[in-house]
C-alpha cells in the first residue's frame, strides 16, 4: 500500500462582476508534491454564469479555463508560466487576483493515490 502524502488544492471561481461577489466554481487544480501531480478538471455551466452575469463573454472565459490544464501539464504552448517547476505553476495559479478568475484559499489533504483524486474534488465542487 502506497505512503499517505499530503496534498492541495485550490478551486477556481468566476467571478463576473467583482462589485456584486457573485461567483461560480469553474475548476479545480489538485497539487502533491510527494506524487510529482499537478492537474486540473475545468467545468463551465454557461446558464449558471449568464443568470449572474447576463453579458458574459463565455467563449473567452472557456478560453481562459481551458488554459489551465495546459498549464498544470506544463505545455508549451500555454506560455512561459507553464515553464515553470510544478510547484511554481500551482503557486502561480493558486496566487489571489482581482480579475474575472479568482481561485479560492488553498486547502490541504491527505491521500494514499491520486488516481481518483481529482475526479472526486471535480464532482464535489464543480457539478450540480
Amino acid at each position: 500500500m502506497p505512503a499517505p502524502a499530503s496534498f492541495d488544492y485550490t478551486i477556481l471561481r468566476v467571478v463576473p462582476r467583482v462589485d456584486r461577489q457573485e461567483f461560480i466554481n469553474a475548476a479545480v487544480i489538485v497539487f502533491c508534491l510527494e506524487k510529482r501531480y499537478l492537474d486540473a478538471r475545468v467545468h463551465l455551466d454557461p446558464a449558471r454564469l449568464l443568470a449572474l452575469w447576463r453579458d458574459a463573454d463565455i467563449e473567452l472565459i472557456r478560453d481562459h479555463l481551458n488554459a489551465i490544464p495546459r498549464i498544470c501539464a506544463g505545455d508549451p504552448t500555454a506560455g512561459p508560466i507553464a515553464r515553470l517547476t510544478q510547484r511554481e505553476r500551482f503557486h502561480w495559479l493558486s496566487s489571489p487576483r482581482s480579475t474575472i478568475i479568482q481561485p479560492s484559499p488553498v486547502h490541504t489533504g491527505v491521500c494514499d493515490t491520486t488516481d481518483d483524486l481529482l475526479d472526486h474534488l471535480a464532482k464535489q465542487f464543480l457539478l450540480p
